[in-house]
């Protein structure tokens, strides 16, 4: 069986930045195995499926897909890297006609449009919740040791523990932890924990003006850090817009790739996600 395959570097407009994702058009779903038997091989933090649901449809006039993401070692609820990338692919490759296409998914039903050189996703909005910093003072320490705290927030709906540095901290503290991912794993949280996301405020008064800066580092999933998140914006954006009094913001994930995000908090409760996408690599997978 021969299977397309395309690797898109998404949240930037340059190759070998962002976060590459691998995304692999189908005309109907797989075995499980296979799905996770490809994601292994591609070894990227998300491999995305767009599978056909209507035989009738290809990928060039069709408006709605089913689309699976999976990390090396298991499928993910949620991905916004390999949901831009999978856009990316249907609009500029497959030259999909729609305005609007929606993925059906894991985490509900996600619209994608492009507008000018960006591609706009309609995503949930995952606000945290503020947190006794005492509860989780062991995966704090492993994650940013002696460096001065603020607020400690979790998501309940994404188990994503945010950690938001104190505002005394220059960029470079962010830039230069390295926590060991078998210590997060190791820490207790009961479970609770699936996903930690490092933050702090950004430079608004300086070009390009970014509002908050972030890393997220996933190794339940098998992903010591995933380069630039879009799932990890959905609970920054509900903290972020809350303490500066935005509804638009720009974001950037400043892992060694580096990418950057555009935030609109809709009135609806949900969240716009916009960034740009490169493919870099176009080919055949033989299985």
């Amino acid at each position: 069986m021969e299977i397309p395959v395309f690797i898109v570097d998404a949240f930037t407009n340059v190759p070998f930045k962002g976060n590459p994702a691998a995304v692999c058009p189908l005309l109907h779903e797989l075995q499980d195995d296979m799905y996770q038997k490809i994601a292994a091989e591609m070894n990227l933090s998300e491999t995305a499926f767009i599978i056909r649901l209507n035989s009738k449809d290809d990928f060039s006039s069709g408006a709605r897909f089913r689309l699976r993401w999976f990390s090396p070692t298991t499928e993910v609820p949620l991905c916004g890297h390999a949901t831009l990338a999978s856009a990316a692919v249907l609009f500029y490759k497959k030259k999909n006609v729609n305005a609007t296409v929606v993925f059906e998914t894991l985490s509900g039903e996600l619209y994608v449009q492009q507008q000018g050189e960006s591609i706009v996703m309609d995503f949930p909005l995952n606000k945290p919740t503020p947190l006794d910093l005492n509860e989780f003072k062991d995966i704090v320490n492993a994650a940013v040791g002696d460096q001065p705290v603020q607020e400690v927030c979790l998501c309940g709906t994404t188990k994503k523990l945010m950690v938001r540095l104190a505002d005394t901290c220059d960029r470079s503290v962010l830039t230069s932890l390295q926590p060991d991912p078998a210590v997060l794993l190791h820490v207790n949280t009961g479970g609770r924990v699936r996903g930690l996301i490092v933050t702090m405020i950004g430079a608004p008064g300086c070009q390009p003006g970014y509002d908050f800066y972030s890393r997220n580092f996933s190794p339940w999933f098998g992903i010591p850090e995933d380069p630039v998140t879009g799932s990890a914006h959905t609970v920054l954006a509900g903290y972020w817009s809350e303490k500066l009094g935005k509804k638009k913001m720009l974001a950037y994930q400043c892992s060694s790739r580096g990418g950057e995000l555009e935030l609109e908090l809709r009135d609806d409760g949900r969240l716009n996600i916009a960034g740009q996408a490169v493919t870099v690599l176009q080919g055949i997978l033989t299985v």
